[in-house]
Parts: structure tokens; sequence; C-alpha cells
């Protein structure tokens, strides 16, 4: 087998594999680092988990002041508020989330939760209509609000 011939091969086994020559090689990049996580927001999930509203929330507005960008912080801000009962500010961060990262799951999902909370069904099945377009095989927070749904049916009187 030719020089030519033997790399060629390697080449391709080693793209068969899913690996480039420079990856094969060792390349002399390093790897890129993954940014530093916000210890406030570590510790609002934590408060989160903990079912602590009220010291997760001003946790994760220190998050946000920080990065206005932050969907998942503002998601969980609006999963806070919503289980303190203090639906306008859950809204307004969900929207916000939403408006940040519109196909965010668990922002439709919890949303869609807080429109069941206030009676307003056609909310909710409208962002579990998105939910099912984001979700093209199926996901957690899909079916977690369509059962949620279910539930919200079955318990009222029609």
């Amino acid at each position: 087998m030719s020089r030519l011939s033997a790399v060629f091969t390697l080449c391709l086994t080693l793209l068969m594999l899913g690996m480039t020559p420079a990856m094969a090689a060792g390349g002399s990049d390093p790897a890129p680092k993954a940014a530093p996580v916000d210890p406030n927001f570590t510790e609002g999930k934590k408060a989160i988990d903990a079912k602590d509203w009220a010291k997760a929330i001003p946790l994760f507005e220190q998050v946000v002041a920080k990065d206005a960008q932050n969907a998942d912080a503002f998601n969980w801000l609006g999963y806070a508020f919503r289980n303190q009962g203090n639906y306008d500010q859950s809204f307004a961060h969900y929207t916000k989330a939403l408006a940040i990262q519109p196909s965010h799951r668990g922002a439709h999902e919890y949303i869609g939760e807080a429109y069941l909370k206030v009676n307003n069904l056609q909310k909710a099945e409208e962002h579990l209509k998105r939910l099912d377009s984001i979700c093209t095989f199926g996901c957690a927070e899909y079916t977690e609000l369509k059962g949620k749904i279910a539930a919200y049916k079955a318990a009222k009187p029609s």
C-alpha cells in the first residue's frame, strides 16, 4: 500500500469513528472551558429543591441582575413566585424567559401550570401545543403539562 493510500485509509477510519485527524494527533489547542456557574444560581437551585421560595427569589434576582439574558434564572424565578402564589410576578418572569429563549421547555411547562392555577385552560393548552412542536419525539415537560391539563379537566365539572 502506498503512503498516500495509508494516510487516506487512516483519515477515513478516523472520520468513521467520529474523530478528525487533528483530534487523533492530540491537537495543540486546549479544550474549551465551560463558563463558570454563578454561585447564586447554584444556591438558588438548592433553595428551589428545598421548596424555600423566599430564599430562592433573591438569589435568582441577583443572577438576572448580572445576566439579563439568563432564561433559566428567569424560569426559576417564575417557578418560585408561582409556588408562593404570586401569579403576576410568576407570569412576568416566565414571559421574560420565553422572550429570551422561545423554545425553553421548562418555561412553557411551568407557565402552562400557572395558567391552570388561575383557571385559564386555553392559555395552558396553547403552551402544551407549543411544547408539542418543540418536542419532536416527546419530552418530559410535554408529558407533565399534558397530565396536569388532563387532571384539571377531570376535576372541573362540565
